[in-house]
Protein backbone atom coordinates (compact mmCIF):
# COMPACT_ATOMS: atom_id res chain seq x y z
CA UNK A 1 0.00 0.00 0.00
CA UNK A 2 2.80 2.40 0.91
CA UNK A 3 4.63 1.64 -2.32
CA UNK A 4 1.48 2.49 -4.28
CA UNK A 5 1.05 5.79 -2.45
CA UNK A 6 4.68 6.75 -2.99
CA UNK A 7 4.51 5.84 -6.69
CA UNK A 8 1.32 7.83 -7.23
CA UNK A 9 2.87 10.82 -5.44
CA UNK A 10 5.95 10.73 -7.67
CA UNK A 11 3.80 10.40 -10.81
CA UNK A 12 1.67 13.40 -9.79
CA UNK A 13 4.78 15.52 -9.16
CA UNK A 14 6.20 14.40 -12.53
CA UNK A 15 2.96 15.38 -14.24
CA UNK A 16 3.15 18.80 -12.62
CA UNK A 17 6.77 19.07 -13.79
CA UNK A 18 5.69 18.20 -17.34
CA UNK A 19 3.20 21.05 -17.56
CA UNK A 20 5.57 23.48 -15.85
CA UNK A 21 8.41 22.63 -18.26
CA UNK A 22 6.16 22.85 -21.29
CA UNK A 23 4.71 26.22 -20.30
CA UNK A 24 8.15 27.62 -19.39
CA UNK A 25 9.56 26.58 -22.77
CA UNK A 26 6.72 28.32 -24.60
CA UNK A 27 6.95 31.44 -22.47
CA UNK A 28 10.74 31.66 -22.94
CA UNK A 29 10.23 32.38 -26.66
CA UNK A 30 7.06 34.47 -26.16
CA UNK A 31 4.88 31.83 -27.72
CA UNK A 32 6.88 31.44 -30.96
CA UNK A 33 7.63 27.74 -30.67
CA UNK A 34 9.60 27.76 -33.94
CA UNK A 35 12.48 29.30 -32.04
CA UNK A 36 12.69 26.27 -29.75
CA UNK A 37 15.21 23.53 -30.46
CA UNK A 38 12.64 20.84 -29.67
CA UNK A 39 8.89 20.53 -29.46
CA UNK A 40 7.26 21.93 -26.30
CA UNK A 41 6.32 18.46 -25.08
CA UNK A 42 9.99 17.44 -25.05
CA UNK A 43 10.71 20.20 -22.54
CA UNK A 44 7.83 18.90 -20.47
CA UNK A 45 9.26 15.37 -20.62
CA UNK A 46 12.65 16.77 -19.65
CA UNK A 47 11.37 18.45 -16.48
CA UNK A 48 9.13 15.48 -15.66
CA UNK A 49 12.13 13.14 -15.85
CA UNK A 50 14.18 15.40 -13.61
CA UNK A 51 11.31 15.34 -11.13
CA UNK A 52 10.33 11.67 -11.30
CA UNK A 53 13.33 9.53 -12.17
CA UNK A 54 15.60 10.35 -9.18
CA UNK A 55 12.68 9.98 -6.77
CA UNK A 56 11.58 6.74 -8.41
CA UNK A 57 15.13 5.38 -8.22
CA UNK A 58 15.33 6.20 -4.50
CA UNK A 59 11.93 4.58 -3.93
CA UNK A 60 12.93 1.35 -5.71
CA UNK A 61 16.26 1.18 -3.89
CA UNK A 62 14.54 1.72 -0.55
CA UNK A 63 11.88 -0.91 -1.17
CA UNK A 64 14.61 -3.39 -2.14
CA UNK A 65 16.97 -2.84 0.80
CA UNK A 66 14.70 -1.56 3.59
CA UNK A 67 13.32 -5.00 4.59
CA UNK A 68 16.82 -6.47 4.96
CA UNK A 69 17.99 -3.50 7.04
CA UNK A 70 14.97 -3.58 9.34
CA UNK A 71 15.14 -7.35 9.76
CA UNK A 72 18.84 -7.24 10.62
CA UNK A 73 18.35 -4.50 13.21
CA UNK A 74 15.40 -6.28 14.82
CA UNK A 75 17.09 -9.68 14.93
CA UNK A 76 20.25 -8.18 16.41
CA UNK A 77 18.23 -7.37 19.53
CA UNK A 78 16.94 -10.94 20.03
CA UNK A 79 19.18 -12.65 22.57
CA UNK A 80 18.01 -16.16 21.68
CA UNK A 81 19.72 -15.89 18.30
CA UNK A 82 23.35 -16.99 18.46
CA UNK A 83 25.95 -17.69 15.76
CA UNK A 84 25.08 -21.36 16.11
CA UNK A 85 21.38 -20.77 15.36
CA UNK A 86 20.33 -22.31 12.05
CA UNK A 87 19.00 -20.15 9.23
CA UNK A 88 15.67 -21.97 9.38
CA UNK A 89 15.27 -21.10 13.08
CA UNK A 90 16.19 -17.45 12.41
CA UNK A 91 13.59 -17.30 9.66
CA UNK A 92 11.00 -18.80 12.00
CA UNK A 93 11.77 -16.26 14.74
CA UNK A 94 11.50 -13.42 12.24
CA UNK A 95 8.19 -14.82 11.00
CA UNK A 96 6.88 -14.92 14.60
CA UNK A 97 7.97 -11.30 15.14
CA UNK A 98 6.16 -10.14 12.02
CA UNK A 99 3.07 -12.15 12.98
CA UNK A 100 2.99 -10.56 16.43
CA UNK A 101 3.50 -7.12 14.89
CA UNK A 102 0.57 -7.67 12.55
CA UNK A 103 -1.83 -9.23 15.07
CA UNK A 104 -0.89 -7.57 18.35
CA UNK A 105 0.76 -8.78 21.54
CA UNK A 106 -2.19 -11.00 22.48
CA UNK A 107 -0.95 -13.81 20.24
CA UNK A 108 -0.56 -17.12 22.03
CA UNK A 109 2.97 -18.33 22.82
CA UNK A 110 4.36 -14.81 22.37
CA UNK A 111 7.31 -14.34 24.71
CA UNK A 112 8.12 -10.90 26.17
CA UNK A 113 11.29 -10.77 24.10
CA UNK A 114 9.37 -11.36 20.87
CA UNK A 115 6.78 -8.75 21.85
CA UNK A 116 9.52 -6.17 22.38
CA UNK A 117 11.08 -7.13 19.06
CA UNK A 118 7.71 -6.77 17.32
CA UNK A 119 7.24 -3.30 18.80
CA UNK A 120 10.75 -2.39 17.65
CA UNK A 121 9.92 -3.73 14.20
CA UNK A 122 6.78 -1.57 13.94
CA UNK A 123 8.71 1.47 15.14
CA UNK A 124 11.43 1.00 12.53
CA UNK A 125 8.87 0.49 9.78
CA UNK A 126 7.09 3.70 10.76
CA UNK A 127 10.34 5.67 10.86
CA UNK A 128 11.35 4.26 7.49
CA UNK A 129 8.04 5.15 5.86
CA UNK A 130 8.17 8.70 7.16
CA UNK A 131 11.79 9.18 6.09
CA UNK A 132 11.05 7.78 2.64
CA UNK A 133 8.06 10.07 2.15
CA UNK A 134 10.09 13.14 3.12
CA UNK A 135 13.00 12.08 0.92
CA UNK A 136 10.81 11.41 -2.11
CA UNK A 137 8.98 14.72 -1.94
CA UNK A 138 12.21 16.64 -1.33
CA UNK A 139 14.09 14.97 -4.18
CA UNK A 140 11.13 15.39 -6.53
CA UNK A 141 10.83 19.10 -5.73
CA UNK A 142 14.58 19.65 -6.09
CA UNK A 143 14.57 17.83 -9.43
CA UNK A 144 11.59 19.87 -10.59
CA UNK A 145 13.37 23.13 -9.77
CA UNK A 146 16.61 22.03 -11.45
CA UNK A 147 14.79 20.88 -14.57
CA UNK A 148 12.67 23.99 -14.79
CA UNK A 149 15.69 26.25 -14.37
CA UNK A 150 17.45 24.48 -17.25
CA UNK A 151 14.59 25.00 -19.70
CA UNK A 152 15.40 27.48 -22.46
CA UNK A 153 15.22 27.96 -26.19
CA UNK A 154 18.68 26.46 -26.76
CA UNK A 155 18.19 23.42 -24.53
CA UNK A 156 18.36 20.24 -26.61
CA UNK A 157 15.46 18.67 -24.74
CA UNK A 158 14.63 16.07 -27.37
CA UNK A 159 18.18 14.71 -27.39
CA UNK A 160 18.25 14.56 -23.61
CA UNK A 161 14.91 12.74 -23.43
CA UNK A 162 15.88 10.23 -26.12
CA UNK A 163 19.18 9.55 -24.35
CA UNK A 164 17.31 8.76 -21.13
CA UNK A 165 14.92 6.51 -23.04
CA UNK A 166 17.86 4.59 -24.52
CA UNK A 167 19.29 4.10 -21.03
CA UNK A 168 15.91 2.86 -19.78
CA UNK A 169 15.65 0.39 -22.65
CA UNK A 170 19.21 -0.79 -22.00
CA UNK A 171 18.43 -1.24 -18.29
CA UNK A 172 15.30 -3.23 -19.15
CA UNK A 173 17.32 -5.53 -21.39
CA UNK A 174 19.92 -6.01 -18.69
CA UNK A 175 17.20 -6.83 -16.14
CA UNK A 176 15.72 -9.45 -18.47
CA UNK A 177 19.14 -11.01 -19.06
CA UNK A 178 20.05 -11.00 -15.37
CA UNK A 179 16.68 -12.54 -14.50
CA UNK A 180 17.32 -15.39 -16.91
CA UNK A 181 20.83 -15.87 -15.53
CA UNK A 182 19.47 -15.84 -11.98
CA UNK A 183 16.84 -18.49 -12.75
CA UNK A 184 19.35 -20.75 -14.45
CA UNK A 185 21.94 -20.21 -11.71
CA UNK A 186 19.49 -21.02 -8.92
CA UNK A 187 18.39 -24.21 -10.67
CA UNK A 188 21.97 -25.21 -11.42
CA UNK A 189 23.26 -24.50 -7.92
CA UNK A 190 20.55 -26.49 -6.16
CA UNK A 191 20.75 -29.29 -8.74
CA UNK A 192 24.50 -29.58 -8.13
CA UNK A 193 23.79 -29.94 -4.41
CA UNK A 194 21.32 -32.70 -5.22
CA UNK A 195 23.74 -34.54 -7.48
CA UNK A 196 26.32 -34.31 -4.72
CA UNK A 197 24.03 -36.56 -2.65
CA UNK A 198 22.43 -38.64 -5.41
CA UNK A 199 24.56 -39.82 -8.37
CA UNK A 200 23.63 -38.31 -11.72
CA UNK A 201 23.38 -41.73 -13.34
CA UNK A 202 20.94 -42.95 -10.69
CA UNK A 203 18.76 -39.91 -11.32
CA UNK A 204 18.78 -40.00 -15.13
CA UNK A 205 18.66 -43.76 -15.62
CA UNK A 206 16.96 -45.08 -12.49
CA UNK A 207 13.55 -46.66 -12.99
CA UNK A 208 12.17 -46.29 -9.45
CA UNK A 209 10.91 -42.99 -8.04
CA UNK A 210 10.09 -42.94 -4.34
CA UNK A 211 11.62 -39.86 -2.66
CA UNK A 212 10.17 -40.67 0.79
CA UNK A 213 13.06 -39.94 3.14
CA UNK A 214 13.13 -38.36 6.58
CA UNK A 215 12.74 -34.58 6.55
CA UNK A 216 13.06 -33.98 10.32
CA UNK A 217 14.84 -35.66 13.19
CA UNK A 218 11.59 -36.91 14.69
CA UNK A 219 10.62 -38.80 11.53
CA UNK A 220 11.37 -42.40 10.74
CA UNK A 221 13.90 -42.50 7.92
CA UNK A 222 13.53 -44.48 4.76
CA UNK A 223 15.94 -44.91 1.92
CA UNK A 224 14.18 -43.21 -0.95
CA UNK A 225 14.73 -43.80 -4.67
CA UNK A 226 15.34 -40.99 -7.16
CA UNK A 227 15.21 -42.69 -10.54
CA UNK A 228 13.51 -40.08 -12.73
CA UNK A 229 12.86 -42.25 -15.80
CA UNK A 230 9.20 -42.90 -14.79
CA UNK A 231 8.70 -39.15 -14.30
CA UNK A 232 10.08 -38.24 -17.71
CA UNK A 233 8.25 -41.12 -19.37
CA UNK A 234 4.94 -39.94 -17.89
CA UNK A 235 5.65 -36.36 -18.97
CA UNK A 236 6.42 -37.42 -22.53
CA UNK A 237 3.42 -39.78 -22.71
CA UNK A 238 0.88 -37.18 -21.61
CA UNK A 239 2.48 -34.47 -23.77
CA UNK A 240 2.46 -36.79 -26.79
CA UNK A 241 -1.25 -37.57 -26.34
CA UNK A 242 -2.00 -33.87 -25.92
CA UNK A 243 -0.11 -32.93 -29.08
CA UNK A 244 -1.84 -35.72 -31.04
CA UNK A 245 -5.07 -33.89 -30.24
CA UNK A 246 -3.93 -30.27 -30.41
CA UNK A 247 -1.77 -30.25 -33.55
CA UNK A 248 -4.18 -31.84 -36.07
CA UNK A 249 -7.28 -30.13 -34.72
CA UNK A 250 -5.57 -26.77 -34.23
CA UNK A 251 -3.82 -26.80 -37.60
CA UNK A 252 -6.92 -27.87 -39.54
CA UNK A 253 -8.97 -25.26 -37.71
CA UNK A 254 -6.43 -22.61 -38.66
CA UNK A 255 -6.47 -23.70 -42.33
CA UNK A 256 -10.26 -23.61 -42.43
CA UNK A 257 -10.54 -20.25 -40.70
CA UNK A 258 -7.91 -18.60 -42.87
CA UNK A 259 -8.55 -20.17 -46.28
CA UNK A 260 -12.08 -21.55 -46.47
CA UNK A 261 -14.34 -19.85 -43.91
CA UNK A 262 -16.41 -16.84 -44.85
CA UNK A 263 -15.81 -13.59 -42.91
CA UNK A 264 -19.02 -14.14 -40.94
CA UNK A 265 -18.10 -17.67 -39.87
CA UNK A 266 -14.54 -16.61 -39.09
CA UNK A 267 -15.78 -13.69 -36.99
CA UNK A 268 -17.79 -16.11 -34.85
CA UNK A 269 -15.64 -19.25 -34.90
CA UNK A 270 -12.23 -17.78 -34.12
CA UNK A 271 -13.30 -15.97 -30.87
CA UNK A 272 -15.25 -19.03 -29.75
CA UNK A 273 -12.22 -21.23 -30.34
CA UNK A 274 -9.95 -18.84 -28.45
CA UNK A 275 -12.26 -18.98 -25.41
CA UNK A 276 -10.62 -22.33 -24.67
CA UNK A 277 -7.39 -20.48 -23.80
CA UNK A 278 -9.19 -18.40 -21.17
CA UNK A 279 -10.66 -21.30 -19.20
CA UNK A 280 -8.72 -21.90 -15.94
CA UNK A 281 -6.74 -25.13 -15.89
CA UNK A 282 -8.49 -26.22 -12.70
CA UNK A 283 -11.77 -26.26 -14.65
CA UNK A 284 -10.14 -28.49 -17.24
CA UNK A 285 -8.95 -30.67 -14.35
CA UNK A 286 -12.49 -31.01 -13.00
CA UNK A 287 -13.77 -31.84 -16.47
CA UNK A 288 -11.08 -34.47 -16.93
CA UNK A 289 -11.62 -36.04 -13.51
CA UNK A 290 -15.43 -35.99 -13.47
CA UNK A 291 -16.34 -36.52 -17.13
CA UNK A 292 -13.51 -37.73 -19.35
CA UNK A 293 -11.82 -40.22 -16.98
CA UNK A 294 -15.07 -42.03 -16.00
CA UNK A 295 -16.15 -42.13 -19.66
CA UNK A 296 -12.84 -43.68 -20.74
CA UNK A 297 -13.06 -46.20 -17.91
CA UNK A 298 -16.62 -47.21 -18.83
CA UNK A 299 -15.73 -47.59 -22.50
CA UNK A 300 -12.62 -49.58 -21.67
CA UNK A 301 -14.51 -51.91 -19.34
CA UNK A 302 -17.10 -52.42 -22.08
CA UNK A 303 -14.29 -53.63 -24.34
CA UNK A 304 -12.79 -55.78 -21.63
CA UNK A 305 -9.79 -53.49 -21.02
CA UNK A 306 -8.33 -52.68 -17.63
CA UNK A 307 -8.50 -48.90 -17.24
CA UNK A 308 -7.30 -47.03 -14.16
CA UNK A 309 -9.57 -44.48 -12.53
CA UNK A 310 -6.85 -41.90 -13.28
CA UNK A 311 -5.16 -42.37 -16.65
CA UNK A 312 -2.69 -40.66 -18.92
CA UNK A 313 -5.23 -40.78 -21.74
CA UNK A 314 -7.78 -38.70 -19.84
CA UNK A 315 -5.21 -36.07 -18.89
CA UNK A 316 -3.70 -36.00 -22.39
CA UNK A 317 -7.04 -35.61 -24.16
CA UNK A 318 -8.17 -32.72 -21.98
CA UNK A 319 -4.75 -31.11 -22.12
CA UNK A 320 -4.86 -31.34 -25.90
CA UNK A 321 -8.22 -29.55 -25.95
CA UNK A 322 -6.75 -26.83 -23.75
CA UNK A 323 -3.74 -26.36 -26.07
CA UNK A 324 -5.75 -26.16 -29.32
CA UNK A 325 -5.92 -22.32 -29.26
CA UNK A 326 -2.12 -22.08 -28.96
CA UNK A 327 -1.75 -23.93 -32.26
CA UNK A 328 -4.79 -22.61 -34.09
CA UNK A 329 -4.40 -18.90 -33.30
CA UNK A 330 -0.70 -18.69 -34.11
CA UNK A 331 -1.05 -20.87 -37.22
CA UNK A 332 -4.03 -18.82 -38.42
CA UNK A 333 -2.11 -15.56 -38.09
CA UNK A 334 0.92 -17.02 -39.86
CA UNK A 335 -1.12 -18.50 -42.72
CA UNK A 336 -2.95 -15.22 -43.29
CA UNK A 337 0.42 -13.45 -43.39
CA UNK A 338 1.54 -15.50 -46.41
CA UNK A 339 1.64 -13.10 -49.41
CA UNK A 340 -1.36 -13.33 -51.68
CA UNK A 341 1.01 -13.33 -54.66
CA UNK A 342 2.04 -16.91 -53.81
CA UNK A 343 -1.58 -18.03 -53.96
CA UNK A 344 -2.20 -16.15 -57.19
CA UNK A 345 0.88 -17.72 -58.78
CA UNK A 346 -0.36 -21.18 -57.86
CA UNK A 347 -3.82 -20.48 -59.27
CA UNK A 348 -2.26 -19.13 -62.46
CA UNK A 349 -0.40 -22.41 -62.93
CA UNK A 350 -3.66 -24.34 -62.64
CA UNK A 351 -3.47 -25.35 -59.00
CA UNK A 352 -6.67 -25.98 -57.10
CA UNK A 353 -7.52 -24.49 -53.74
CA UNK A 354 -6.45 -27.59 -51.84
CA UNK A 355 -3.22 -27.96 -53.85
CA UNK A 356 -2.38 -24.31 -53.21
CA UNK A 357 -2.93 -24.70 -49.47
CA UNK A 358 -0.96 -27.94 -49.18
CA UNK A 359 1.93 -27.20 -51.54
CA UNK A 360 2.33 -23.43 -51.30
CA UNK A 361 0.67 -21.82 -48.28
CA UNK A 362 1.55 -24.36 -45.59
CA UNK A 363 5.22 -24.72 -46.63
CA UNK A 364 5.58 -20.93 -46.71
CA UNK A 365 3.97 -20.64 -43.27
CA UNK A 366 5.87 -23.60 -41.80
CA UNK A 367 8.31 -21.55 -39.66
CA UNK A 368 5.47 -19.84 -37.80
CA UNK A 369 3.51 -23.08 -37.52
CA UNK A 370 6.54 -24.82 -36.02
CA UNK A 371 6.92 -21.96 -33.54
CA UNK A 372 3.30 -22.35 -32.46
CA UNK A 373 3.71 -26.11 -32.07
CA UNK A 374 6.86 -25.64 -29.98
CA UNK A 375 4.99 -23.20 -27.75
CA UNK A 376 2.18 -25.74 -27.39
CA UNK A 377 4.66 -28.49 -26.47
CA UNK A 378 6.23 -26.28 -23.81
CA UNK A 379 2.75 -25.55 -22.47
CA UNK A 380 1.94 -29.25 -22.34
CA UNK A 381 5.18 -30.14 -20.55
CA UNK A 382 4.60 -27.44 -17.95
CA UNK A 383 0.96 -28.25 -17.16
CA UNK A 384 0.28 -29.39 -13.59
CA UNK A 385 -3.33 -29.10 -12.47
CA UNK A 386 -4.88 -31.34 -15.13
CA UNK A 387 -2.30 -34.06 -14.45
CA UNK A 388 -2.87 -33.93 -10.70
CA UNK A 389 -6.63 -34.30 -11.06
CA UNK A 390 -6.80 -36.70 -14.01
CA UNK A 391 -3.57 -38.71 -14.12
CA UNK A 392 -2.66 -38.99 -10.45
CA UNK A 393 0.65 -38.95 -8.57
CA UNK A 394 1.87 -42.48 -9.22
CA UNK A 395 5.30 -42.64 -10.85
CA UNK A 396 4.66 -45.68 -13.05
CA UNK A 397 7.04 -46.61 -15.86
CA UNK A 398 4.57 -47.56 -18.57
CA UNK A 399 3.68 -46.71 -22.14
CA UNK A 400 0.04 -47.75 -21.66
CA UNK A 401 -2.12 -44.59 -21.77
CA UNK A 402 -4.81 -46.37 -19.76
CA UNK A 403 -2.60 -46.49 -16.66
CA UNK A 404 -1.96 -43.78 -14.09
CA UNK A 405 1.25 -41.77 -14.51
CA UNK A 406 2.67 -38.48 -13.28
CA UNK A 407 4.80 -35.66 -14.70
CA UNK A 408 7.85 -33.69 -13.65
CA UNK A 409 5.92 -30.53 -12.77
CA UNK A 410 3.51 -32.44 -10.54
CA UNK A 411 6.39 -34.04 -8.67
CA UNK A 412 8.09 -30.66 -8.27
CA UNK A 413 4.98 -29.26 -6.62
CA UNK A 414 4.63 -32.35 -4.42
CA UNK A 415 8.24 -32.20 -3.28
CA UNK A 416 8.10 -28.52 -2.35
CA UNK A 417 4.75 -28.53 -0.53
CA UNK A 418 4.69 -28.62 3.26
CA UNK A 419 7.26 -28.17 5.99
CA UNK A 420 10.43 -28.67 4.00
CA UNK A 421 14.12 -27.92 4.48
CA UNK A 422 16.39 -27.34 1.50
CA UNK A 423 19.06 -29.68 2.80
CA UNK A 424 17.30 -32.92 1.90
CA UNK A 425 17.62 -34.81 -1.40
CA UNK A 426 13.83 -35.00 -1.46
CA UNK A 427 13.48 -31.22 -1.72
CA UNK A 428 16.54 -30.71 -3.90
CA UNK A 429 15.18 -33.27 -6.37
CA UNK A 430 12.63 -30.66 -7.48
CA UNK A 431 15.44 -28.44 -8.72
CA UNK A 432 17.02 -31.34 -10.58
CA UNK A 433 13.71 -31.99 -12.32
CA UNK A 434 13.40 -28.30 -13.12
CA UNK A 435 16.89 -28.24 -14.62
CA UNK A 436 16.06 -31.19 -16.87
CA UNK A 437 12.83 -29.50 -18.01
CA UNK A 438 14.80 -26.34 -18.73
CA UNK A 439 17.25 -28.29 -20.89
CA UNK A 440 14.39 -30.00 -22.74
CA UNK A 441 12.70 -26.66 -23.45
CA UNK A 442 16.00 -25.21 -24.62
CA UNK A 443 16.48 -28.10 -27.04
CA UNK A 444 12.96 -27.60 -28.41
CA UNK A 445 13.68 -23.92 -28.99
CA UNK A 446 16.93 -24.75 -30.80
CA UNK A 447 15.10 -27.21 -33.05
CA UNK A 448 12.42 -24.60 -33.79
CA UNK A 449 15.04 -21.98 -34.67
CA UNK A 450 16.79 -24.39 -37.04
CA UNK A 451 13.53 -25.20 -38.83
CA UNK A 452 12.64 -21.52 -39.10
CA UNK A 453 16.08 -20.65 -40.47
CA UNK A 454 15.96 -23.45 -43.04
CA UNK A 455 12.57 -22.58 -44.50
CA UNK A 456 13.02 -18.82 -44.35
CA UNK A 457 16.07 -19.21 -46.54
CA UNK A 458 13.99 -21.21 -48.97
CA UNK A 459 11.02 -18.87 -49.29
CA UNK A 460 12.45 -15.39 -48.70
Amino acid sequence: MQATIFTVTVLILSLIGYYMGRSRAVSSVDGNIRELHSLPRHYGYYVGMWCGLPALFICIAWLLFEPQIVNSVVLSGVSSITPETSSAMVARILSDIKFIAANGSGVSKATPELIVAAEHYLELKQIGSTALAIALVSIAIIGLLIGKKSVGAKLQARDQVERVIRYVLLASSIVAILTTIGIVSSLLFEAIRFFGKIPLTDFLFGVEWSPQIAMRKDQVASEGAFGAVPIFAGTMLISFIAMCVAVPVGLMSAVYMSEYASPKIRGIGKPVLEILAGIPTVVYGFFAALVVAPTIRNIGEGWGLEVASESALAAGLVMGIMIIPFVSSLSDDVIRAVPQSLRDGSYALGGTKSETVLQVVLPAALPGIVGGIMLAISRAIGETMIVVMAAGLSANLTANPLHAVTTATVQMVTLLVGDQEFDSPKTLAAFALGLVLFCVTLCLNVIALRVVAKYREKYD
